[in-house]
């Protein structure tokens, strides 16, 4: 019979992660929940399945599904130009490089940036950290990281032209903002999160759920981890980020994953049409592929990720999508992606099975939790067959 605990439970009993939140279900619900190790190094809290995570990029699929209840809706469409809505999208430059003085070279991009490219990462903004180019812009404009803001931020190619990670779904957030008239994380409890009964998410950690966050971690050069004893997490937040900015449980994140699981419903909540999540889950870049990401230019933030190598990836509205069957693993055309600290899911519609894994240490694309997570999968689907 298969263990499908075996995974983090040996990669905790290593020392190689602190700790795991692992989850997995099929249509029928759960079939695993376990916790492992310890909320943070050092301390003596358990990790426990109820602990409190900073979800990091898993909050995009959360954002890309508020938008695409706008789309069901009329109130915007996937190729209306998005500076009707925000205008300082409305006449974007792209960044060139920069001439022999070290002045920026702009000029004006080449076709309008739509909802559709900011929901594939094919709009053309950036991450800093990710893009040395534009890392350069923006120290030199003066320019901080957050709040993720398209203002006074150039393209760094023309809209649709190519795939590269960056602030597209903060914008999709601030696109939700302006066409509900309500802030992110209002919507998001009136229309996904209070639906779905996660009670326990949110751009927040009110007092009560302080004592259950997951402390962070930093793994050196040399392989061994340190606790982040200055990190403590927000009460109150100035911009709630639609491209990172949610708190939350594994319980309830797998609520998410199985409403998009089940086509857009969980226990009597419609969240999405069934059409509009299998839209979500289609190749919406064309012949254009998913790059690896590189290694971030910041130090012990992000290694090298290339998920599935020499596999064609393509990406739908919101999700990493991969092209072929992975053995012993998901089917052709999953849905997948990741947080920053090391949390990562998948959703099969093919095969009727989802799973994440939660842990919270840097650098993204950490070797152990990848290998982890990439057992546990394993493990699931094994565990599931007659």
């Amino acid at each position: 019979m298969t263990d499908i605990a075996a995974p983090p439970r040996v990669m905790v009993e290593s020392g190689r992660v602190p700790g795991v939140v692992a989850l997995a279900a099929t249509r029928d619900g759960p079939v695993f929940q376990g916790a492992f190790g310890l909320r943070s190094l050092g301390e003596p809290s358990p990790m426990t399945e109820d602990t409190v995570f900073a979800l990091a990029s898993m909050t995009k699929a959360v954002t890309s599904v508020a938008a695409m209840q706008l789309v069901e809706e009329g109130r915007v469409g996937l190729d209306d130009a998005m500076g009707d809505v925000l205008p300082e999208m409305r006449a974007p430059q792209v960044l060139e490089g920069f001439d022999a003085t070290g002045q920026p070279i702009l000029r004006p991009a080449r076709g309008i940036v739509t909802l559709r490219h900011l929901l594939t990462h094919t709009a053309s903004y950036g991450y800093d950290h990710w893009d040395p180019l534009l890392d350069r812009y923006m120290r030199l404009a003066g320019l901080s990281g957050g709040p993720r803001t398209a203002k006074g931020l150039p393209l760094v190619f023309d809209p649709g032209t190519r795939w590269q990670y960056g602030i597209n779904t903060d914008l999709v957030g601030q696109v939700v903002e302006a066409l509900s008239g309500q802030g992110l994380g209002a919507y998001f409890r009136e229309r996904i999160l209070g639906p779905l009964g996660m009670e326990e998410t949110g751009f927040t950690v009110p007092a009560a759920l302080q004592g259950r966050m997951a402390g962070r971690h930093q793994r050196g050069p040399d392989g061994t981890l340190s606790p982040d004893r200055d990190f403590s997490p927000p009460e109150q937040v100035e911009v709630e980020g639609g491209g990172g900015g949610l708190f939350g449980t594994g319980p309830d994140y797998l609520r998410f994953l199985r409403m998009l699981l089940n086509g857009g419903t969980l226990d009597g909540a419609r969240i999405l049409a069934p059409e509009t999540v299998a839209e979500m889950g289609r190749n919406q870049i064309g012949a254009v592929e998913v790059p690896p990401l590189p290694a971030s230019s910041t130090p012990g933030r992000a290694n090298l990720a290339d998920f599935f190598p020499g596999m064609r990836k393509k990406w739908g509205l919101g999700f990493l999508l991969n092209t072929e069957a992975v053995p012993g693993r998901r089917a052709a055309n999953s849905l997948a992606w990741a947080g920053l600290f090391n949390t990562y899911y998948w959703i099969d519609p093919r095969s009727g099975v989802t799973g994440a894994v939660f842990t919270q240490l840097l650098p993204f694309a950490d070797e152990a939790v990848l290998k982890m997570f990439e057992e546990f999968e394993t493990a699931v689907y094994a565990g599931l067959r007659p």
